[in-house]
């Protein structure tokens, strides 16, 4: 079975931890929102509500929709890793692929993400994890996973929707 996956979340959830264990489990292909923004310097230095804007996203999805779409028609799963923060970032890539993908919403209490990012080489700081936070959590979409449980329990469950 060959789908693509949107894994969001606040900064410090794990997103990525899951992300590499579940493409791992599905022998899929990996892609981070966060990298692909950076490789193409898509950043900038304008911000929209203090964020990177919904336009740097929408840019990053450009040039992954292409690579998803190749890697699926190959029999190949997709996981994308990123915050997700804008709705519109979602909505694009769901009005744009062939398929419906699946999407979890990593969900830990703030002290969690915080207490994370503080454990990283490079941590972002309890204010940029706070705002982030407070920004990816404004909305939900798809499937709501707690991940304040051992990382194997998370990929069951997530795998369990899969199957479904």
């Amino acid at each position: 079975m060959t789908y693509c996956i949107i894994i969001r979340g606040p900064l410090g959830c794990g997103k990525t931890t899951i992300s590499k264990e579940l493409v791992k489990k599905i022998n899929g292909k990996y892609i981070s929102i966060d990298e692909v923004i950076k490789e193409n310097d898509f950043i900038g230095t304008e911000r929209e509500k203090g964020f990177f804007t919904q336009e740097c996203f929408l840019k990053a999805n450009k040039v992954i929709i292409p690579k998803i779409k190749d890697s699926i028609k190959k029999g190949i799963p997709v996981i994308l890793d990123g915050n997700f923060y804008w709705k519109s970032q979602i909505d694009y890539l769901v009005e744009n692929l062939d398929f419906k993908p699946h999407i979890f919403t990593l969900t830990a209490p703030l002290e969690t993400c915080i207490n994370r990012d503080s454990g990283r080489g490079k941590p972002h700081g309890k204010e940029t994890a706070t705002a982030i936070y407070n920004k990816s959590t404004e909305f939900e979409y798809g499937i709501q996973i707690n991940v304040d449980k051992n990382l194997n329990e998370v990929v069951e469950e997530m795998l369990s929707y899969l199957t479904r």
